[in-house]
């Protein structure tokens, strides 16, 4: 009884300790940002000085922007490329290369970000030495992050498909349903959560990626992760606590509504299967 006892204690506390590692710096780093002093950790009263100083900020301000734009780009490029990719490894298994287009897949799982980002960058630059396009800029980052996200996708995708019943699409062709009907009518609808939980995945990693970003980005296109990152560099800014705090509030309210609407989906779903089997 004791010995269950201090085990049901300790593992509280390591939990604990592990919040704690997580998520205090994140919760010093937002008070911070309402603090009046521009030295860090000496607290000297409550302001929103940083704040009204960031509206001013035109470089964060289109840095931003940017962000913004690229990650909702991505997101949707590695999605839409990921719902794909998954559908071809789980449903046509002895297709001629699927081992090497699976290893292709997720090859930017395991392999360094400092060796995606050069080896894109070899490649752009070559392209445009002959071809004259495309210049470094937001279409050579999304192109990148595309990259990266598509792998994310794929597994979240895959691990959804693998999951469900196959009957399903034999049952919708039975009743007269093309490939691609089945596809788009029974399959995409199934997927819903998984696709909005690898959208939000794609877009958290695009929002922050540093690495792909510096080595893909030309002048004029210096995303929000760099702007901080080289700002970082020559002292700590409180203006960048403030960009802080608002984009933890902005991927908060993106989190609390995205899990709100895959559990009303979740409901429906199962009020759907719960109606279907009493008739």
């Amino acid at each position: 009884m004791k010995s269950t006892l201090l085990q049901r204690v300790l593992a509280r506390g390591w939990l604990s300790a592990t919040y704690l590692f997580l998520y205090l710096p994140i919760v010093v780093l937002v008070v911070f940002s309402f603090n009046s002093s521009r030295q860090d950790m000496v607290w000297s009263g409550f302001s929103l000085r940083w704040y009204a100083a960031l509206m001013q900020d035109a470089e964060i301000g289109h840095a931003f922007l940017l962000s913004l734009k690229l990650a909702t780009a991505t997101a949707f490029g590695a999605v839409i490329l990921g719902a794909f990719a998954a559908f071809a490894l789980e449903h046509y298994r002895k297709f001629r290369g699927r081992a090497l287009f699976n290893a292709m897949v997720n090859a930017p799982l395991v392999m360094p970000e400092v060796i995606i980002g050069l080896s894109l960058l070899l490649m752009l630059v070559s392209m445009q030495k002959f071809f004259g396009y495309p210049e470094r800029g937001m279409l050579t980052i999304w192109i990148g992050h595309t990259l990266l996200g598509m792998a994310y996708a794929t597994v979240v995708l895959q691990s959804r498909l693998s999951e469900m019943d196959r009957a399903l699409d034999e049952a919708a062709m039975d009743l007269g349903c093309r490939p691609w009907q089945v596809f788009f009518l029974v399959t995409l609808p199934n997927m819903t959560q998984a696709l909005a939980s690898s959208w939000l995945l794609t877009f958290t990693l695009s929002l922050d990626d540093v690495v792909l970003s510096a080595f893909l980005s030309g002048p004029g296109s210096s995303t929000m992760p760099i702007v901080i990152f080289s700002r970082a560099r020559l002292g700590l800014d409180p203006r960048v606590n403030a960009v802080a705090a608002l984009t933890i509030l902005f991927v908060s309210l993106a989190v609390v509504l995205s899990s709100l609407y895959m559990a009303r989906s979740e409901r429906l779903r199962l009020r759907q299967v719960s109606l279907a089997n009493a008739a």
